[in-house]
């Protein structure tokens, strides 16, 4: 199991990274990336911290990635934000897409597409030319376990598979209930319409993107 989309207590996540990434590796993780919440208040308070945290990490049997996720940020500034982001050593950048259960800003899955963020994550409905320009540069789409924003994972399922795009599966886990096994995982895939191809096709492409990012 991948896992490149989790919060932890530096922004609304409930635990802690230390404890996070304890009851992730038990459940049969062996990457994770923290991306908690940012915008432009906190991105330069969060990021390091994060960063901190995993080069204080012994090696181990699980890779644990610091990230962000922009979330509610003007379509306009998020090219900005991302940019600095990773200049704060954030590995992942992820882009809070525009999911039917929050009032997330119309354009903000095109301009995360047009940022080169790594994923775009719960994109609700995107459209098929979104999909397409997602593919042709390398932004994956989110699968997600999270209750609501997993509402239309069939729709970006189905979305991708047309454009040809890539998709990865996470959790974006903010307590520890919210964690999953890749068996559960895979059980939500297949409830978007996936099959069985395709959804190792979803795990090999998270795998080689935590690996990429690792070396970032």
């Amino acid at each position: 199991m991948i896992d490149l989309h989790t919060h932890t207590l530096f922004s609304d996540g409930e635990l802690g990274p230390a404890e996070l990434v304890r009851r992730a590796a038990v459940a049969g993780c062996r990457a994770l990336a923290l991306t908690d919440h940012v915008d432009h208040s906190n991105y330069d308070l969060v990021i390091p911290r994060l960063v901190q945290f995993c080069r204080a990490l012994p090696e181990g049997s699980i890779t644990v990635l610091p990230g962000a996720e922009i979330t509610h940020v003007a379509p306009e500034k998020i090219g900005e934000l991302a940019a600095l982001c990773r200049r704060a050593g954030a590995r992942v950048v992820v882009v809070h897409g525009e999911t039917i259960v929050e009032p997330v800003a119309p354009g903000t899955n095109r301009a995360a597409i047009e940022a080169g963020v790594d994923i775009l994550a719960h994109p609700g409905l995107i459209s098929d030319e979104e999909a397409r320009l997602a593919a042709a540069k390398g932004v994956a789409l989110e699968i997600s376990g999270r209750g609501g924003h997993s509402f239309t994972n069939g729709h970006v399922a189905a979305a991708a598979r047309r454009a040809g795009g890539g998709l990865v599966f996470n959790t974006d886990a903010h307590a520890p209930r919210d964690l999953m096994t890749r068996a559960m995982a895979e059980n939500v895939a297949r409830g978007a319409g996936m099959d069985g191809k395709e959804i190792t096709e979803m795990f090999a492409l998270a795998a080689r993107l935590a690996e990429r990012l690792k070396g970032a």
